[in-house]
């Protein structure tokens, strides 16, 4: 250990302040990404006195299933004076901010390489819980104050611009998905004139197997008929490499739509990958993969690139049949009504899931040729400026890394 680590104990302290007289209502939970996210916790009957509150540059965490989770959540509040949270959260703040900067500790806890030290200090069976006493035991390297002043304010000038980033992509989908419901939920695509279709006496007719009109020219269509769905060649865990071609499960599925830097990645031997693509083929630029177990219908567009993905956990969309078709389901798979199919279609109890078989049967509502190609125009470039946006957030998100490992040479 570095001379200049400190244990975190000696710099910061709990806090236990209850909800006395409910002074505070405003309930958070904490979520795993390590950041404070309003509370979906059912609290009728609750007496919310006990609940703890939580003041503005105060820390909370949970040192619960650290093993199992490989985080340790911990978020510092900012975004409000006071809240309140659950009992089981432990509440801390630093002891004195002229020795050591909450944003500066908030960009410790951040780090991956804290995350797999708190594993490897979790006990407790398989979940594995990390103790207090471990847990302040840890020790991080603390510089001058004013050298934590100046990491913090580079670190939030590439976390303002992620954000922005972020803003702007969620933009960019909201108008993809008001397009898409404009002209293919409520039929008011221009027509010819450049007016609304349904409400300037667009001829729909009657479809049976949805029971509600349609445009006269259109399809009702399975999605197996659009194109091929499979999965991928089973890979065990004998295989994971150090190196080689990326493997990608549901997560790096779900990190690659949102640019994301993916983290702990696993990889399959060169050797091994191309005895597999040989076979089975590879997902190629424009395929769709979709996630099926545990976080459902997460969807990502291939770009040229080499990786393999985990078999049962995503679906693979390819070999469209129809040019440019793979833009219209995509699209179609940001909706609300694609999320309320996947409700509908969900298996499992203890772990939600979503089958090839289930899923290719279901049906969607397919334009013309000429809507179609008028739309694809539209989604292409909505979805290359998001991709824009999206390798600009990865490239940021790299150079945040970047700075979380300089942290130990400080």
């Amino acid at each position: 250990m570095k001379s200049n680590y400190n244990r975190i104990g000696d710099y910061i302290q709990l806090v236990d302040e209850r909800n006395k007289g409910l002074k505070v209502e405003n309930l958070l939970g904490l979520s795993i990404s390590k950041q404070f996210i309003p509370s979906v916790a059912n609290i009728i009957g609750t007496d919310m006195e006990n609940y703890k509150i939580i003041s503005k540059n105060q820390f909370a965490c949970s040192l619960m299933q650290v093993r199992r989770d490989k985080k340790m959540p911990v978020a510092l509040l900012q975004d409000f004076d006071k809240a309140i949270i659950s009992q089981a959260y432990p509440v801390f703040e630093v002891k004195d901010d002229k020795e050591l900067i909450p944003e500066y500790l908030m960009m410790w806890f951040s780090r991956s390489e804290f995350d797999r030290e708190t594993c490897f200090h979790a006990v407790g069976g398989v979940r594995g819980s990390l103790e207090w006493e471990d847990f302040i035991d840890l020790k991080l390297p603390i510089p001058s104050i004013e050298k934590q002043r100046e990491i913090v304010e580079e670190y939030n000038t590439i976390q303002n611009r992620i954000t922005l980033n972020q803003n702007l992509i969620q933009k960019l989908e909201s108008t993809a998905q008001a397009i898409y419901k404009e002209w293919f939920v409520d039929f008011e695509f221009p027509n010819e004139e450049g007016k609304p279709y349904k409400t300037n006496g667009g001829e729909m007719v009657w479809c049976e197997e949805l029971e509600k009109e349609i445009p006269k020219g259109w399809e009702v269509m399975k999605i197996c008929s659009i194109c091929e769905i499979t999965s991928s060649k089973r890979i065990f865990e004998s295989e994971y490499q150090e190196k080689g071609i990326p493997f990608y499960r549901g997560k790096e599925i779900t990190q690659k739509k949102s640019g994301e830097v993916i983290s702990d990645i696993i990889y399959i031997s060169k050797e091994r990958y191309n005895e597999i693509v040989k076979k089975y083929g590879k997902p190629n630029k424009g395929d769709i993969l979709m996630t099926a177990v545990g976080t459902l219908g997460s969807t990502y567009m291939v770009e040229d690139e080499n990786f393999y993905f985990k078999d049962g956990n995503v679906i693979w969309f390819k070999n469209f049949k129809r040019e440019s078709s793979n833009y219209f389901l995509y699209d179609f798979m940001q909706t609300k009504q694609f999320a309320d199919l996947i409700s509908e279609i969900t298996i499992g109890s203890t772990q939600s899931a979503i089958t090839i078989k289930s899923f290719e049967q279901q049906k969607i509502v397919f334009p013309n040729q000429i809507i179609l190609e008028r739309y694809i125009n539209l989604s292409i470039a909505l979805n290359k400026n998001q991709d824009i946006k999206k390798k600009e957030q990865l490239v940021l998100n790299k150079l945040k890394e970047l700075l979380f490992s300089k942290l130990s040479t400080n």
